[in-house]
């Protein structure tokens, strides 16, 4: 059994900071890069066994760096994508007409309600649990904003309420490797100010 799971938003890219939906072919920027990179050395002595990552290419950039600094073996799995927002992606949020397209009853065309993100999520979680069943160190997930908020919320155990935004890039929620899957550190970025972990966490 994992000593931990570590889950990971992926790093910055040119869409996020330009307020547009993301495609999955959107790659890490050069400050998600770099954002990549510190997390990367964060991680490169913690133990970490095996690497599940989204196949969206930022996420897949920000685990590959995670990969180069830990040797451990990366599997990419595509339920760990971010909700599919189908036709909307590629748009900006400022001409969205005000709609929420967070909310969990909205379909964009081509994509995903709430309800059916949450059940492939659900899936990616029962995934993410199997792996944590076969890695006796740390089991690195590397994914997207809304995925971390969906399994704080609904399969992780958390101290206090969690908003599903506010996921920052590169964030690293530290769960305990068992039920009742106890988060340990939530949403934290301490590798991008350069700032030493309280306590010896990671």
């Amino acid at each position: 059994m994992a000593s931990e799971i570590l889950i990971i938003r992926h790093g910055e890219t040119t869409s996020n900071a330009a307020r547009i939906v993301q495609t999955p072919d959107i790659r890490l920027s050069e400050r998600g890069q770099d954002q990549a990179r510190r997390l990367a050395r964060r991680l490169a002595a913690s133990g970490v066994e095996q690497i599940l990552a989204s196949d969206h290419v930022r996420a897949r950039m920000t685990a590959e760096a995670v990969r180069d600094a830990t040797r451990a073996p990366m599997e990419i799995d595509a339920l760990l994508q971010e909700r599919n927002f189908g036709d909307i992606r590629g748009t900006r949020y400022a001409e969205l007409g005000g709609r929420d397209i967070f909310a969990y009853d909205f379909a964009p065309p081509g994509g995903e309600t709430g309800a059916v993100f949450e059940a492939r999520v659900d899936r990616a979680w029962t995934i993410v649990r199997k792996r944590a069943e076969k890695v006796a160190g740390r089991l690195a997930v590397v994914t997207h904003g809304l995925v971390c908020a969906s399994l704080a919320m609904r399969h992780l155990l958390v101290e206090g309420d969690v908003a599903m935004g506010g996921w920052k890039n590169t964030s690293l929620t530290i769960v305990e490797g068992a039920e009742p899957w106890r988060v340990l550190r939530l949403n934290c970025t301490d590798h991008l100010d350069d700032v030493s972990p309280e306590g010896g966490a990671v």
